[in-house]
């Protein structure tokens, strides 16, 4: 009995012998296989003047493209529009804080000879910004209506363009819209009573009439002629909107904690 176990066990351990064999055999031919195709592989791409790469990712079509980048516009517009129009949305951003018109220079370099002058000119500076607050909101559906009819070769362009390319087809396609939507909303609002009943048109012409007249009427220092400023607020509230849209447009690009829907996410990582 004993004899025939021995027999048994070593007929066993014979046969995981030639199983391990054939295992190892069979591994080595699908290694060298897979070594030859890859040579193959190899040739041919060299051949063909490039390398092989095989496609990580589906091309974007033409209809996520535009999907996509109505999707990064509508989402940078409405961040713009909301932070802009908010209170000291223009006057508490240094980068597009409306200042006093050029013209205004002399007296804000001669404000100690002016009586009360700092105060007039704080007065002049907040009213313009909060006037610029009031006419954001106008913006919203003239950039909606431009992204509406955007064609798939704007599209395209877009996504190929510069980091602010964006904003320069919303820019080249809404300007004089936005302009003659904003100037009379910024002509109304700087003309209500704003601060202490002093409206904007009213703080800035009390600025430049206490300077004028501290002047003397023009002999101790030159007097300052006052322009338009409804067209200049206009102008700079515009600038700032513009500004503000190309931050945001830059953050969707190249952060992705900005991409904030799958599509997003598709448009830019493929980019």
């Amino acid at each position: 009995m004993q004899i025939i176990k021995a027999i048994f066990y070593e007929n066993y351990l014979l046969k995981l012998q030639l199983m391990k064999k054939l295992y190892i055999y069979v591994l080595s031919v699908v290694l060298v296989i897979a070594a030859q195709s890859c040579d193959v592989l190899e040739h041919v791409a060299k051949q063909s003047g490039g390398t092989l790469n095989l496609p990580t990712k589906i091309p974007l079509t033409n209809e996520e493209v535009i999907k996509g980048l109505k999707n990064a516009l509508s989402i940078g517009i409405d961040s713009s529009v909301f932070s802009l129009s908010r209170v000291n949305g223009y006057l508490g951003n240094e980068l597009i804080k409306l200042a006093l018109p050029p013209e205004a220079k002399p007296i804000v370099d001669n404000l100690s000879k002016l009586p009360g002058g700092q105060k007039l000119l704080n007065d002049a500076i907040l009213a313009i910004n909060k006037a610029a607050e009031d006419a954001a909101p106008q913006a919203k559906s003239i950039f909606v209506n431009a992204i509406t009819n955007m064609s798939i070769q704007d599209g395209f362009n877009i996504l190929k363009g510069q980091p602010n390319a964006a904003t320069i087809f919303l820019k080249n396609n809404t300007y004089s819209q936005l302009t003659n939507a904003f100037a009379p909303k910024i002509k109304n609002s700087l003309s209500k009573p704003l601060i202490l009943g002093y409206s904007a048109e009213t703080a800035y012409k009390n600025l430049i009439d206490g300077y004028n007249t501290a002047s003397l009427n023009g002999m101790l220092f030159s007097q300052v002629k006052q322009n338009s400023l409804a067209t200049y607020t206009t102008q700079k509230a515009l600038d700032g909107l513009f500004i503000k849209l190309e931050q945001e447009e830059k953050l969707i690009r190249q952060d992705p904690m900005h991409q904030v829907t799958e599509i997003l996410k598709r448009v830019f990582g493929n980019k």
